[in-house]
């Protein structure tokens, strides 16, 4: 298999991946429509907003043709993926929990995705990883400032270290000479499987603990 053709399927899997997890975000938007009982402009608003966010900053970012723009596929997914949301969210018995794994699976290919864009772009490393972390994050960000819901950001969650973790891990598999689809896998499942974890078991990393300031002595002194 020559090297163009290789390429041309590489493309072609990034593209798929790219669609899938733009679905996916969607739903969560369209979801956490429902549970803020919205009707279906708003179910497509925020999913549209959920799927599209994050990968437009990253596109933004790294000075290249916004992705929905140049086609519009995208878009449309969202849309259609959000209208029928619209239609079957009650039929979901903990629309919650489902959005909790959904949100972690987007994040899990989004990360991959961008982390992946960037690399081709031939940005550094930690420029990669950085481009995947937003666009896993910024869509779920705004999804939650448009539904009230607690942001992702300032939950005690593991979140964007599942991202940066599946960022990491792609990159080092590439380094190390693995195929492009098995390097997304091990992405994907890291990145997932972490966020599951965290889900599952309520793990989070140690958070800030405020502390009473030292008071000084009657010499101005600090002890």
């Amino acid at each position: 298999m020559s090297e163009e053709v290789m390429m041309a399927e590489m493309t072609d899997i990034l593209r798929l991946l790219d669609l899938a997890s733009v679905v996916v975000f969607a739903v969560t938007g369209a979801l956490v429509a429902s549970r803020n009982q919205m009707d279906i402009v708003g179910f497509m608003w925020l999913g549209v907003v959920t799927g599209i966010g994050g990968g437009t900053v990253r596109d933004l970012l790294l000075d290249v043709p916004v992705f929905w723009v140049v086609n519009s596929t995208p878009l449309a997914l969202c849309l259609g993926a959000a209208a029928l949301v619209h239609f079957t969210a009650h039929l979901v018995a903990s629309r919650y929990r489902i959005l909790l794994y959904l949100d972690a699976f987007g994040m899990a290919l989004v990360t991959t995705v961008g982390t992946a864009k960037a690399h081709d772009l031939g940005t550094g490393s930690l420029i990669a990883v950085c481009m995947g972390v937003i666009t896993a994050s910024v869509g779920g960000i705004l999804r939650d400032l448009l539904g009230q819901e607690p942001s992702i950001l300032l939950r005690r969650d593991i979140y964007v270290t599942a991202a940066a973790l599946g960022s990491v891990v792609f990159l080092v598999a590439e380094g190390f000479g693995l195929p492009r689809l098995a390097a997304m896998g091990l992405a994907v499942s890291a990145a997932f499987g972490l966020r599951a974890l965290a889900i599952r078991f309520d793990i989070y990393l140690p958070v800030f603990r405020p502390r009473p300031g030292r008071v000084p002595d009657s010499r101005g002194e600090v002890e």
